[in-house]
């Protein structure tokens, strides 16, 4: 495991009560720095293994650590360390986007400056400065997951937990979304995102990891996955052969 590991997860199964089992002795590292892609068909294990990182699923097998802390002993602090963007936000409708993101700002002891640089800057790259009085839930489901996406930010995470984060954003939004990854990554934070979309984990990744049936069948640099081929290519290749 990488020497400067923002996320660690070792050996770590996840079986549902038929006996099937969701996660499959899955391990990987994701260090400072890294956008690692973690790809693989509906139902192969992605969802189940971002949720127990992010502290949303107990598990028993095995052990992940953010920071080197242990998501199971000390859940508090890798809460404060992670920001966590699930596939279909689920927001306090009631709230306006100003208020939603102030309540996050809130829970994490933001202070006011702090907080209105950060909703300014991100607001005005996702062009929905002008929308943050309206209620969530009149918002569209891009809309709500712009407002997910900028309060995940705020804190400024060392672990940016993302699923299939691009589903539901038009294309300036994805572009966006995609340059606010770069930047993070240059100032050494570690992101961990499962996607379909494997051109753009192909041109976002420098690492990435293939789960099938629970199990990780190939994980590694983007260039030792790829070997002069497509991601699509190394994909389907490693399908086929299990």
């Amino acid at each position: 495991m990488g020497v400067n590991a923002v996320l660690e997860i070792r050996h770590y199964s996840k079986s549902y009560a038929e006996g099937r089992k969701a996660a499959d002795d899955v391990s990987l590292s994701v260090e400072g720095g890294d956008i690692y892609g973690f790809i693989g068909h509906n139902g192969a294990g992605k969802s189940t293994t971002i949720r127990a990182v992010v502290g949303v699923l107990d598990f028993t097998e095995g052990e992940i650590l953010i920071d080197g802390h242990s998501v199971k002993d000390e859940p508090v602090v890798c809460k404060r360390l992670t920001a966590y963007i699930p596939d279909n936000p689920d927001l306090y409708e009631n709230l306006t986007g100003i208020q939603y993101l102030n309540f996050v700002a809130d829970v994490f002891g933001i202070g006011a400056r702090e907080r209105e640089q950060s909703i300014q800057k991100y607001a005005d790259l996702f062009e929905i400065t002008a929308s943050l009085g309206d209620l969530i839930s009149s918002y569209s489901h891009g809309m709500k997951q712009k407002v997910a996406i900028i309060s995940a930010l705020i804190h400024e995470p060392r672990l940016l937990v993302l699923d299939e984060p691009f589903v539901g954003l038009d294309p300036k939004a994805t572009f966006t979304l995609k340059e606010i990854m770069r930047e993070l990554c240059g100032q050494g934070v570690a992101i961990f995102f499962s996607t379909h979309v494997l051109d753009v984990a192909e041109k976002l990744c420098n690492k990435v990891a293939i789960i099938k049936q629970g199990r990780i069948v190939a994980a590694g640099t983007m260039e030792e996955l790829t070997e002069g081929h497509s991601l699509e290519e190394a994909f389907l290749e490693v399908e086929n052969d299990e």
